[in-house]
């Protein structure tokens, strides 16, 4: 399986390359962004991307993939719809159609959130984008395209936030990973289990395209 993974730095990112450096069955990572992975591995291949709308000098070096796994994102604390929308909308999109059309048979992983909206017509600014990111997605002639609706996210391994007040959010809640896990197991996962989770995705397919957190614990 050849892999591009965007959003390697972040988070969720991290983890899901972890996990693909792992896998025997993943031969080739290419991590797509602004700015190198910072990560060296015999399968890692970084490929920089200034402008993230703009994909005309490197179009050849993203075709001949099994797997886009599009793990980046950004808060909307602070922005107005339309900023948010062109980060989360707008960017997504612009990779999506351009992947969608060299890559037919790809399987296309989007990591979207819980209580996502899928009306688009909800209170809440950063669900209704996300549903009609989602909406765009799924209607994209790929070979199959899943949207990963993570909530609570327990970071395995190394794996940090880039935002700072995020990384002492995560620090303080340890203790409390263990108890949600054993209460309340389908409101928690981890930056392991989502990785391989959406490797598993690719090589068996999921029973909907709408993974919520039940079946991204499930999926193996």
């Amino acid at each position: 399986m050849k892999v591009l993974l965007f959003g390697a730095t972040g988070m969720v990112g991290q983890g899901v390359l972890r996990e693909c450096l792992l896998d025997d069955g993943v031969t080739q990572v290419v991590s797509v962004g602004r700015r190198p992975s910072g990560q060296t591995h015999a399968k890692l291949a970084d490929l920089v991307v200034p402008d993230m709308f703009d994909y005309g000098a490197v179009e050849g070096r993203l075709a001949g993939y099994d797997a886009c796994f599009f793990c980046l994102g950004v808060s909307s604390v602070g922005m107005s719809e339309a900023d948010y929308r062109r980060t989360t909308h707008d960017l997504t999109l612009a990779a999506a159609r351009l992947l969608v059309r060299l890559n037919p048979q790809m399987s296309f992983i989007y990591v979207s959130g819980a209580g996502t909206d899928s009306t688009e017509r909800g209170p809440s600014m950063w669900a209704r984008v996300k549903g009609e990111t989602e909406n765009a997605l799924m209607r994209l002639p790929f070979k199959a395209a899943y949207m990963f609706r993570p909530g609570f996210i327990q970071p395995l391994h190394g794996v940090r936030s880039k935002t700072a007040l995020y990384r002492w959010v995560y620090v303080l809640a340890v203790p409390v990973f263990g108890l949600v896990r054993r209460m309340a197991p389908d409101r928690v996962t981890t930056s392991e289990q989502i990785g391989r989770a959406m490797l598993a995705a690719v090589r068996s397919g999921a029973p909907t395209p709408l993974v919520e957190m039940p079946l991204i614990n499930a999926l193996r």
